[in-house]
């Protein structure tokens, strides 16, 4: 019963096309789902991530075209960090935002490692962590046929902020019930910012917890953060952690089949939506893995609408 890290963070943005110009073309990640919220046909859901889609990896997005700007603050997750594989290849993605003006920070360590944020063209807030002395839970491996050079891709999700109004309610759940261990605290712009590592640990397995008690909660909207996935090993496990919630009366989806994994998601204390998600079967499941994100895909209960949700996308060209 213990969470393997990181699974994936499913984000907003308002134009499809410029997400996935900016997040394959700029950030050379491979787009290896291009298919539909599951719950609102007409709006696309894209997963970016390493060369096959490892779990750990996928960078996610909900197109909403009318969706407003983000005015950020508390009950949030604040910044996704993003895995490269050591110190130089920070002054490497450095000059390359510089080339493509992507609004950044300067190099900084953070948490004893070296780090890079940057926001993009939405604002959404990101993160660059190296891992040139991480240990614990392996990252993937970026695509070779992507415009960054392979050794310098970004190669997986790493720890993931939440910013909330009250540190101890989320703790207790991180820590008395998913299981999570606090390793650390370090000092944030604001205030210090708590750590806590599940599984193996390491860059790929992090929650960091920003408590900032006076402001006021944040309104989603383009560039924001809509949930954190938690890897769990298989469907039986995660069988296991419904009857977890149901024992500790915490009000939760139940088992949903998202086809490439199941999945259960519930909200903490502070309101931030957790999902618990299986490492299995993945993104290969319909499609060759030469051939990932290439079409619209489809889950097999959704296929016999294809011609009516085509009809309500607009084309992305992939």
């Amino acid at each position: 019963m213990k969470l393997k890290g990181i699974h994936h963070v499913s984000a907003i943005t308002a134009n499809a096309a410029k997400n996935y110009e900016f997040y394959t073309h700029v950030l050379g990640m491979r787009l290896v789902k291009k298919t539909v919220n599951q719950d609102a046909h007409s709006m696309y859901h894209l997963f970016y991530a390493d060369e096959v889609g490892n779990p750990g990896t996928d960078l996610t997005f909900f197109e909403i075209p009318n969706a407003g700007n983000t005015y950020s603050g508390n009950q949030s997750i604040s910044t996704t960090s993003l895995r490269v594989a050591n110190d130089s290849a920070l002054q490497y993605w450095k000059e390359r935002f510089e080339q493509f003006d992507v609004e950044h920070e300067a190099i900084q360590e953070r948490f004893g490692r070296q780090t890079l944020a940057f926001q993009d063209p939405e604002g959404q807030r990101l993160m660059l962590v190296s891992d040139e002395h991480n240990n614990g839970v392996e990252s993937g491996t970026p695509w070779d046929r992507s415009p960054v050079p392979q050794n310098q891709g970004i190669r997986g999700l790493g720890p993931i902020r939440l910013t909330v109004a009250e540190l101890n309610p989320t703790q207790t759940v991180l820590t008395d019930f998913l299981g999570f261990e606090k390793s650390g605290h370090y000092q944030g712009n604001d205030g210090d910012i708590h750590v806590f590592s599940t599984g193996a640990g390491g860059t790929g397995a992090e929650v960091h917890v920003e408590e900032q008690a006076g402001q006021s909660q944040e309104r989603p909207g383009r560039g924001s953060v809509h949930h954190v996935a938690f890897r769990v090993e298989d469907e039986h496990e995660l069988a296991e952690w419904e009857k977890r919630m149901k024992q500790a009366r915490i009000p939760n989806s139940g088992l949903v089949d998202r086809f490439y994994f199941k999945s259960l998601y519930f909200r903490e204390p502070n309101g931030i939506l957790f999902e618990l998600a299986t490492d299995g079967p993945g993104f290969a499941t319909d499609e060759n893995v030469d051939h990932l994100g290439e079409s619209l895909a489809l889950p097999p209960f959704l296929e016999h609408k294809r011609e009516q949700i085509e009809a309500s996308l607009n084309p992305l060209k992939t």
